[in-house]
């Protein structure tokens, strides 16, 4: 793996709460051209990003329902299909886990169904959902139980963590995401990954993409041959 293909697979994030429009701004200025696979910000600065990522090589990607997941099917949809209106080609969007946690699957997959249509209709097919089941919440059963569920309703990705929950992604996530959904689906680990041999240890457990507010210091690290 080179830099470049390094920096292919992370989604460079955004989502803390006290950045408003200048400092966003100004961190989107500093990632143009680094080719990560996508800028992920918080909704209401999605139209500064496409506008600061318009031609180059790094998506759009921002959230619904976050960080917690549990607000009304039909406010992450609207979320969801403005979001892509506003210029996101990819959505990450939180699965309801109170709701899965009792069992309620049918009304999950309602869920995840609607945002990914509205995403979808709104893009013309082109959006991918990535839904995040935050793995912190969950036991390894119910890891996978709830992994196939998404897919099965509709996620092109399933995502381990929002990074605001009881804890952030492991290998061991990321091993059962992949066992759940098998090789035909992406497998999102975010959530504590600050450093390059995290990050390739997620990715040697099956991980396609990865989450990360600290992309720029890992390809630093990268480029100082300080990743092993």
């Amino acid at each position: 793996m080179d830099r470049g293909e390094l920096a292919a697979v992370i989604d460079q994030t955004l989502l803390r709460p006290t950045v408003g429009f200048r400092e966003g701004g100004a961190w989107m200025d500093a990632q143009v051209g680094l080719g990560f696979a996508t800028l992920c910000v918080s909704p209401f600065l999605v139209p500064v990003a496409a506008q600061k990522l318009a031609g180059t090589g790094t998506a759009v990607c921002s959230v619904v329902g976050f960080p917690f997941g549990y607000c009304n099917t039909e406010t992450k949809a609207e979320e969801a299909r403005l979001l892509v209106e506003l210029g996101c080609a990819e959505v990450d969007m939180v699965m309801n886990v109170p709701a899965f946690l009792e069992g309620e699957d049918e009304f999950v997959a309602d869920d995840v169904g609607a945002v990914a249509a509205a995403a979808r209709d709104a893009s013309g097919g082109e959006a991918l959902l990535k839904v995040i089941i935050e793995t912190g919440h969950l036991d390894p059963e119910e890891i996978s139980r709830a992994s196939a569920l998404v897919v099965e309703a509709g996620a092109d990705f399933v995502k381990t963590s929002t990074g605001f929950g009881p804890r952030g992604a492991s290998v061991e996530d990321v091993e059962l995401i992949r066992d759940a959904v098998g090789m035909d689906v992406g497998v999102k680990a975010a959530g504590g990954i600050r450093d390059g041999a995290a990050v390739l240890a997620m990715l040697e457990a099956g991980a396609t993409r990865i989450g990360s507010s600290s992309g720029i210091e890992i390809l630093d690290a990268w480029d100082a041959g300080r990743v092993q």
